[in-house]
Parts: C-alpha cells; structure tokens; sequence
C-alpha cells in the first residue's frame, strides 16, 4: 500500500519528515485494521517528496501545501467512514507536523485504487482475494 507524501519546501522540518511518514503509516495500518498484521505492514512502503516552495501551487500562486496520495487494493479503505477517518488523521497528523506552516485548507489526499489483480508483491501478481489470505492468515501466525 503505497504512501506517495509531497510536500513544499519548508512545509517540514528535517526531524519532522520521518515522524510525518511513520505517523501516516500507522494511520493507514489503524484505519484498516492491520495494526501489526505480519503481512500487510512491511506493505505499506512509500515516498516522501520535497517540491521547491516556488513550484507548488494553489489558486496558481505558490502556497505552502502537503498531498497525500493513497494506492490501495480495492479491499482497503472500501467504505466512505474508512476514507474519512484516514483523511482526518492525515491532515491532523500533517497540520500538528507543520507546527503552523501549512495551512488545513492546503492538506489534500487522495486515494487511488488498483484493478484486481494488478497488486504486486516481491515478483507476483494478487488478486484481491489473494490480498484477504494473505492479511487472514497473516493475523493467524
């Protein structure tokens, strides 16, 4: 489960930008359920981006801003209340890391979703079914 971060310069401070990401991957983890899941945590993998300040935009002038970009299985954060609850505790845990340079209104995510079967995982391809036996049988051990 991917976790793209991009955010402008400045937005974070060095110490910050570890905290922020392990913050939003625990977030993902407790909204789906899977805290501590044996399969599913090293899952959740991604990339923190740092954008020029002057190349981030908003209303088409430079603005201070943070993106989070979800890409999940179909299975994960399937409902709206999932979906809401990752957003408010992303855009929490962004505003609180910013320490008052970004503004909650320049806090945007996002959640883009994989077709079925199209999921890969150290060299193959799964299904979502796949994906659910994976997570069961993950929680079992």
């Amino acid at each position: 489960m991917p976790i793209t971060l991009t955010v402008s310069e400045g937005v974070l401070s060095a110490e910050a930008e570890a905290h922020t990401f392990a913050a939003l991957t625990q977030a993902l983890l407790s909204v789906a359920q899977l805290e501590g899941n044996a399969f599913m945590t090293p899952n959740v993998i991604g990339t923190l981006n740092v954008i020029p300040a002057a190349r981030v935009f908003s209303a088409g002038k430079p603005a201070a801003a943070a993106f989070v970009e979800l890409t999940l299985p179909q299975i994960a954060l399937a409902t709206p209340e999932a979906k809401q609850a990752f957003t408010e505790k992303a855009t929490a845990i962004l505003e609180q890391a910013a320490a008052g340079r970004l503004r909650r209104d320049h806090i945007w995510t996002n959640i883009v979703y994989a077709a079925d079967g199209s999921w890969g995982i150290a060299g193959r391809a799964h299904s979502n079914a796949d994906l659910v036996e994976a997570i069961q049988e993950a929680a079992i051990e």
